[in-house]
């Protein structure tokens, strides 16, 4: 009907009667602007039915703000239009306009009238004001309406909407004039709507005694409290509810629908779906909320496909609302296959275009944002989003989380930016996304502020928004600002003990302090889930503490959860990191029908970390003849062992098999194939892969830098620095590690010093001790000693041993200078370490390189009394037969003979060429001779006379497990002439390339 049509129908009906002109108010909603315009100058407005239905069109259109001129315009200010005043304000969602009208009712006798009382504490249920309900129980009181059985129903539920007035109930209880049924389901509904599940049975338990008398028992409404009082009682309320469940059934009341559907609701919220499936089909009569609740049911346990069925089965026996649309819109991400999921969703939303749904139902559009985004289809998220005429809250949560899900971390700031714009307050579901994406982007500073913002609202308390800053603050190695949450929290979940646990897990600095928070979520008797174990045991295996880790494996047989695979393989990495394998293979030998790849590089793992290479690369053998999935991690694991100890030759197969198993391009793969070639010696190969990579992440660019560092490469290692500033991800901290050493051990010192400034003024990184250690390296090798106590004395944590020696023996390459500085550190070293033989061989030569030989006697005559300790050291080579392993003096090689005949051979041609035995690097105080000889068997000079027996011109490689001493260095550098071979030789910390006589270091080391 065209618009001109409808104003002079509107027009001729004016005239009419005025119950005609009533109802015609009533009836044309489209266009009521025009007909309130119209009416408000007419004179029959002051009729007193016209002016009520006047306001129930306002009302029913949602335009109170203008209703307070026209409401002045009544000439009877009667009880109907306040009435129908304040009924507007609660079915419109405009609850606060009900605060303009108490004023007149409290001026007026309305409250001598029920219905008024009636509706006002209807109004307060939705305004939640203490205050104003505290007012309104005066005035009842004051006219006597309190022993009304209706009116105390109303002030029932309206304290029970506060959570706090049982009370206040219970007094009106036995002053009520009558017990009737009525009073006792009032009491039973207030106590479900405080949640106090307990207190609701407990009336109705003296209903049942004291209604005997009175011949009434419970009914439909009765039930249907009690079942939603279990809702929210975790503990006692699926207990509760299956016994009221034998009471209904006994008392014939399962065919009522209201009952039905709320038991249906109830037994799908605590997860028994076929219960709560079995009544819904025997309910003689379904309606929506029975359907939609067995569908949340099946959606919330990950059963999708079911909550779609149990909808096409009743679609056509219930009413299908716009929740429905929602409920069903919702069960499409929990599909095991998100691609059909995302599929059955669209032709949801065609139906809901066709039949013009969408346009008029923001529930269901928001539902569309939410199913998309939960499977992945965020452009259409943002399509639905864009093109809303209106928002609500909801759409705006629906949008900023489908964003943060789909990693566009960028674009949920953005989207709560505009929020915000908007006028809509966050909610906590914006606040746990923008967390979230802040934790994601590495944007500690604005996560702080919307933790701040979070605060402000009062979000803060909420347990879900306290877990998300848990995780932001841990993953900014703000671990201690994370523990200060979990300590200010009110309220914990399973999710945050399990949480905390798993993040202090995690960490480098703090894994013991996860066992603590353990142990106090067993005394605070928390129940134990797999996620439980599985954090710590995470930390347990980090720490290597075994006996613990067996304590833990009996807790999980008792709680169920150790046939759990992600609980068997925490157990495979704990016992494999402790070198229990015989406790791997009894637990790996169980989980044949469940092994995953994670399963398989646990033990790939806990092989090669007791030393049992072979047996490694024998399963991975095994996994490849039967067509074991072998992914990036399970390479990783190997080339990892490869690049621990050195050995080229099998961490090439092992990239040929990544070759094989079209894996070689995986950043995972490749990232570890750059670590493992350069750690082995060949820093061409690993540069190699680098450049071939199509994707890199961090540990890609920190290991090639690294690997240049190692070699001595240092100008390498700046200029792809400098590199990875433009192209790659953000530095952080191992990256400077890496730059830093590379700046030591070539000298560059200044470029050492602006990359440290760099890190706290461009990066915001805070260095750490490596970073301190470095630069007090770089400082000592350049014999900038001053600069070097500078550093020491501005560091905000206590130097180590590490940085010690390296402070001694910066003054000991000085010749002794700066004698206060070599003498803390001495002094240092004893304290921290007084059993280690290295410091008192530095202590003795600091004091020999300043020809202080009385300190020198000294020293090493508190070495000879003292009971010190030396780490073995040995070198190894990698030949075609094995491993071969040489400690010093050792002669029980098959071939040691032949071994030292050939060093007598080398060191004889050696002395020829102009060679010194340097022997003050010699441990002991002895003759020179004796010196000398001790000297010419170190593991390194055995490792090199062993290859040199092997008739090949390939460049020798030599791995040692300590630093090489200066004595080696300067022979292996004679012997790569007199052989004319290279020999790459990789110590603790660095590689050293030997060729005609020189070395790659430049002796700068």
């Amino acid at each position: 009907m065209a618009q001109d049509e409808l104003v002079r129908l509107g027009e001729q009906m004016v005239h009419t009667v005025e119950g005609t002109r009533a109802i015609a108010l009533e009836l044309c909603r489209e266009f009521e602007e025009k007909f309130l315009q119209h009416i408000a100058t007419d004179e029959l407005v002051s009729n007193l039915i016209v002016g009520f239905h006047h306001i129930v069109l306002h009302v029913k259109t949602g335009c109170l703000a203008s209703i307070g001129n026209k409401f002045g315009t009544v000439s009877e200010r009667g009880l109907v239009e306040l009435t129908t005043l304040i009924y507007g304000a609660n079915h419109t969602a405009m609850h606060n306009e009900n605060h303009q009208v108490f004023p007149l009712l409290c001026q007026s006798d309305a409250f001598s009238n029920r219905r008024i009382i009636f509706l006002v504490c209807r109004a307060l249920q939705e305004l939640e004001t203490t205050s104003l309900s505290a007012h309104i129980h005066i005035l009842v009181w004051k006219y006597h309406q309190q022993k009304n059985v209706t009116v105390g129903i109303s002030l029932d539920h309206m304290g029970g909407r506060f959570g706090g007035m049982p009370d206040d109930a219970c007094l009106r209880f036995r002053l009520a004039n009558a017990l009737n049924l009525i009073s006792w389901n009032s009491m039973i509904s207030v106590y479900s709507q405080c949640g106090d599940a307990l207190s609701a049975f407990d009336v109705f338990r003296r209903m049942h005694i004291e209604g005997i008398g009175f011949d009434f028992g419970p009914n439909e409404y009765t039930f249907g409290s009690l079942i939603t009082a279990t809702y929210n009682s975790s503990s006692t309320g699926l207990c509760l509810l299956e016994q009221i469940l034998s009471q209904i059934l006994k008392l014939g009341f399962l065919s009522d629908l209201y009952v039905g559907s709320a038991l249906v609701s109830g037994f799908a919220r605590f997860g028994l779906l076929d219960i709560a499936k079995s009544i819904f089909r025997e309910m003689k009569e379904r309606n929506t909320v029975s359907m939609n609740g067995l569908m949340v049911g099946f959606v919330k346990q990950k059963r999708g496909v079911e909550a779609v069925e149990i909808f096409m089965e009743a679609r056509h026996l219930v009413g299908v609302t716009s929740d429905s649309f929602v409920v069903l819109l919702s069960a499409f991400p929990e599909f095991e296959s998100l691609d059909e999921g995302v599929k059955m969703g669209r032709e949801v939303h065609a139906f809901v275009l066709r039949n013009g749904l969408g346009d008029m139902k923001i529930a269901i559009q928001n539902g569309l944002i939410n199913m998309y985004a939960k499977c992945g289809a965020v452009d259409d998220a943002r399509v639905i989003f864009s093109l809303m005429d209106a928002k609500d809250l909801v759409s705006w949560n629906s949008i900023i989380s489908g964003l943060d899900q789909n990693g566009c971390f960028g674009e949920t700031l953005m989207n709560y930016q505009r929020m915000r714009r908007s006028g809509f307050m966050p909610s906590k579901f914006a606040i746990i996304s923008m967390l979230s994406s802040c934790s994601s982007l590495k944007m500690i500073h604005l996560g702080s502020q919307v933790h701040c913002e979070g605060t402000k609202l009062g979000l803060d308390l909420d347990v879900s928004v306290s877990n998300s800053l848990l995780v932001l603050y841990a993953e900014s190695g703000r671990l201690t600002d994370s523990l200060k949450v979990f300590d200010l929290m009110t309220k914990y979940d399973i999710i945050s003990w399990n949480s905390i646990i798993g993040l202090l897990a995690g960490s480098e600095e703090l894994p013991s302090k996860s066992i603590e928070y353990f142990l106090k979520m067993m005394q605070d008797g928390w129940s134990l889930n797999r996620v439980t174990f599985v954090n710590v045991l995470s930390a347990l295996s980090s720490l290597s503490i075994l006996e613990l880790g067996h304590q833990t494996h009996a807790l999980m047989l008792k709680y169920s959860v150790a046939d759990d695979i992600a609980a068997e393989n925490a157990l495979l990495s704990l016992y494999g990191k402790c070198g229990e394998m015989d406790d791997c293979e009894k637990i790996f030998s169980k989980m044949i029908a469940r092994r995953d790849a994670i399963s398989w590089n646990s033990m790939i793992a806990g092989y090669i970390h007791s030393g049992s290479f072979s047996k490694a690369m024998d399963m991975i053998w095994f996994m490849m003849q039967n067509e074991q999935t072998m992914d990036c991690f399970t390479f990783a694991t190997v080339l990892s062992a490869c690049a621990s100890i050195a050995t080229l030759e099998r961490g090439m197969e092992t990239h040929a098999r990544a070759i094989r198993a079209r894996l070689e391009s995986d950043v995972v793969v490749g990232s570890t194939l750059v670590d493992m070639y350069s750690k082995c010696g060949r820093a061409d190969y690993a540069n190699r892969v680098f450049e071939l990579m199509p994707l890199r992440n961090e540990f890609t660019w920190n290991s090639m830098i690294s690997g240049y560092a190692r070699h001595g490469l240092g100008e390498k290692a700046l200029e792809l620095f400098m590199k990875m500033r433009k192209e790659g991800p953000s530095p952080d901290c191992v990256t400077f590690v890496g730059v830093l050493s590379a700046c030591s051990h070539v000298g560059l010192v200044k470029q050492g010093l602006e990359c440290f400034e760099s890190m706290s003024k461009t990066y915001g990184l805070v260095p750490r001790l490596e970073h301190f250690s470095c630069m007090v390296d770089l400082l000592g090798r350049a014999g900038d000693l001053d600069k070097v106590e500078e550093f020491i004395k501005s560091m905000p944590m206590k130097p180590n041993v590490l940085m010690w020696r390296t402070v001694l023996g910066a003054c000991t390459r000085a010749g002794g200078q700066n004698t206060e500085l070599g003498k803390q550190a001495a002094q240092m070293l004893m304290e921290l370490e007084p059993q280690n033989a290295v410091n008192h061989v530095l202590i003795s030569n600091f004091y020999a390189s300043g020809a202080r030989w009385v300190d020198v006697a000294k020293a090493r005559t508190i070495m000879k009394e003292a009971t010190v300790k030396k780490e073995a050291g040995c070198s190894w080579v990698t030949m075609k037969d094995g491993v071969h392993v040489f400690v010093a003096g050792d002669k029980s090689h098959p071939d040691a003979d032949r071994i030292y005949a050939k060093l007598q051979e080398l060191s004889r041609k050696m002395k020829e060429m102009g060679y010194v035995p340097l022997t003050k690097y010699a441990l002991y105080d002895l003759e020179v001779e004796n010196k000398e000889e001790l000297l010419s068997y170190h593991s390194e000079k055995l490792a090199v006379a062993f290859v040199i027996l092997r008739t090949s011109s390939l460049p020798i490689r030599i791995m040692k497990n300590l630093r090489v001493c200066g004595d080696c260095h300067s022979a292996f550098g004679y012997i790569s002439k007199i052989v004319g071979r290279q020999i790459i030789l990789r110590d603790s910390n660095r590689f050293h390339h030997f060729s005609d006589g020189r070395c790659s270091c430049g002796d700068y080391w």
